[in-house]
């Protein structure tokens, strides 16, 4: 199952979905030209550890990621809810809650792990919170899916509040592949963070959004 987007056209063009997306596309092939060492390094300057908590490395570990399949799999989610919500709450205003919601996901974790030495890095727990925000917007929005049949592959509309879920495993993949792949370099996610970023974009959307607009779909 492959989702392709949502059926809600955008109100504007989403700029600031488009640079957060090409800002963890960048971060991620500067991880990739890193060695080892210096990885491990940056991993422990800017992820998220929770037993010498730097305040500075809440935003920054937002743009780092443990494999590829993480950042592809973000990426692509927030590129299906992100233009929707953007448009919904005006630039400003979704760059704020998306920040907002990655340093809760971070806090979460931190709470629940105070003395963990592992970096936390990842978007995940800030694009929880624009789907949660989505959710709360648009209940009963649907999102265009290319499913693979016995003999052909078919596009299919299915509810939109399938894709947690789906995203949710997702992410219980990419923990476990992270764990084995990248243990030497120390970096790392953890599932308690999307949990509370997808709490927060249910609960922050409230105060984000623009009250005079009316929802024209599927509300």
């Amino acid at each position: 199952m492959i989702p392709l987007g949502d059926v809600i056209p955008s109100r504007t063009t989403p700029y600031l979905t488009f640079v957060i997306i090409g800002l963890n596309v960048l971060g991620w092939l500067f991880e990739l030209s890193l060695s080892r060492d210096a990885l491990r390094t940056l991993l422990q300057v800017y992820g998220v550890v929770p037993a010498s908590f730097s305040a500075p490395a809440l935003v920054s570990s937002m743009f780092l990621h443990g494999s590829w399949f993480h950042v592809v799999a973000n990426m692509w989610c927030l590129w299906i809810f992100g233009d929707t919500v953007e448009g919904r709450l005006g630039h400003r205003r979704f760059v704020a809650l998306y920040l907002l919601c990655g340093i809760v996901a971070a806090l979460g974790q931190t709470a629940i792990d105070p003395t963990s030495l592992l970096p936390m890095i990842g978007a995940s727990g800030a694009i929880a919170g624009v789907m949660g925000a989505y959710f709360v917007l648009y209940p009963r929005s649907r999102v265009l899916t290319l499913l693979p049949l016995i003999v052909f592959w078919d596009i299919v509309e299915i509810p939109a509040i399938v894709l947690p879920v789906v995203w949710l495993v997702v992410q219980f993949v990419s923990t476990g592949a992270i764990a084995v792949t990248t243990s030497a370099e120390g970096g790392g996610m953890a599932l308690m963070g999307p949990v509370a970023g997808f709490a927060m974009g249910v609960v922050g959307v409230f105060a984000f959004r623009k009250r005079q607009c009316r929802d024209e779909y599927w509300t």
